[in-house]
């Protein structure tokens, strides 16, 4: 059993904080999970494949399942049209880009973790 308790400031006495922090009802232990500064990146379509968009660090835990939801940005590849606070929730968007006279769109939405040292 676990309790969320949000951003909070995890081994405090370190100076320490994360964005996700977990505490364990059974044992107290608090387990955290947090962005690694300057690692968020912007993901390309150039390619099918997976990109790294953000790095995290994880302290007793892992996470297996991402869910996208709102506050996406999304440009258009050939007009440059930026598309803001998109909701990704459904695992795809689409709209209309009056600048190339076309529908734009993500669709398919897949993640996946990897675990990198260092």
């Amino acid at each position: 059993a676990t309790q969320s308790s949000g951003s909070s400031g995890i081994n405090a006495e370190y100076g320490g904080s994360a964005n996700l922090v977990v505490k364990c009802k059974m044992c107290n232990r608090e387990n955290s999970i947090s962005i690694v500064d300057g690692s968020v990146r912007a993901y390309t379509s150039d390619t099918a494949q997976f990109q790294s968009v953000v790095r995290f660090e994880c302290r007793g835990m892992e996470p297996t399942d991402f869910s996208p939801r709102t506050g996406w940005q999304v440009t258009a590849e050939d007009s440059g049209v930026m598309f803001p606070d998109v909701d990704l929730q459904e695992g795809e968007w689409c709209d209309y880009d009056e600048r190339e006279d076309r529908e734009v769109g993500v669709y398919e939405v897949k993640s996946s973790f990897k675990t990198v040292k260092g």
